[in-house]
C-alpha cells in the first residue's frame, strides 16, 4: 500500500479551540507548500514538476502552528488531532470471489447493435488475449448476458410449442373441427411477431 499521513480530528477539541476545519486544512497546506508546477518538454517526452513539502515526519505534521489562543499560548495540531502513518485509501478496487483484489473491465455494446455476436467476438478476442498475457494472469468471465438471451429465446420457443398443442386439443376437442384450431395455431406466431415488429420500431 501507498503510505499517508492520516490526521483524525478531535471535535470536541476543535470547538474548543474555535477552530474551524478549513483553518487546519489551510494551516497544514500552509506548513506543507506542496504543489505541482505543470510540465516541461525535454526531448520527446513531457517530465511533470513537482514540488517536495517541507513535512518529512508526524513531529512536522504535530508543530504544525493553528493559532494563538487568547492567553498568547500557540495552537499545535498535536493539541486537536492525532497523526499517524496509514495506507492510502484505495480506489476502485473489485474483488473476485472473497480471494482478493482483481482488475476489472466492462464491455460496452454500440446502439443497435447485435448483442450475441458482439459477445461472440469478444470472447475470441479474449481468447487470444489470453495468449499473452504472463504466466498465473487470467482472463475470468464474470457476468455474460448471452445466456440470458439464449434462455428468454428458448422460453419463447417452448412456451409456443406447448400452446400449439394444447389449442389444437381443445379446438379438435371441442369443436371437432381440424381447420378451426389451424386458424388459432397460425394467429399464435403471427401474433407475436407483430408485436416484435412494433417492439422493434
Amino acid at each position: 500500500m501507498v503510505k499517508q499521513y492520516h490526521i483524525t480530528l478531535d471535535s470536541n477539541k476543535l470547538r474548543a479551540y474555535g477552530l474551524t476545519l478549513r483553518q487546519v486544512k489551510q494551516a497544514i497546506k500552509g506548513a506543507n507548500q506542496e504543489g505541482g508546477g505543470s510540465a516541461i518538454e525535454m526531448g520527446e517526452a513531457e517530465y511533470m514538476v513537482h514540488t517536495r513539502g517541507y513535512i518529512k515526519n508526524i513531529k512536522d505534521f504535530e508543530n504544525i502552528p493553528l493559532g494563538l489562543s487568547n492567553v498568547g499560548t500557540p495552537s499545535l495540531l498535536s493539541n486537536l488531532a492525532t497523526i499517524q502513518i496509514g495506507p492510502q485509501m484505495c480506489r476502485g478496487i473489485t474483488e473476485l470471489n472473497g480471494e482478493g483484489e482483481a482488475v476489472v473491465g466492462i464491455v460496452v455494446m454500440r446502439y443497435e447493435q447485435n448483442a450475441l455476436k458482439t459477445i461472440a467476438s469478444i470472447k475470441e478476442k479474449l481468447q487470444v488475449l489470453q495468449q499473452s498475457l504472463p504466466k498465473g494472469v487470467q482472463i475470468v468471465e464474470t457476468y455474460n448476458y448471452s445466456n440470458l438471451i439464449k434462455r428468454a429465446v428458448n422460453t419463447l420457443s417452448d412456451k409456443l410449442i406447448e400452446e400449439f398443442i394444447v389449442v389444437s386439443l381443445v379446438c379438435m376437442t371441442f369443436l371437432s373441427n381440424f381447420r378451426s384450431s389451424l386458424v388459432i395455431i397460425i394467429s399464435l406466431p403471427v401474433g407475436i411477431m407483430m408485436a416484435l415488429i412494433v417492439m422493434y420500431f
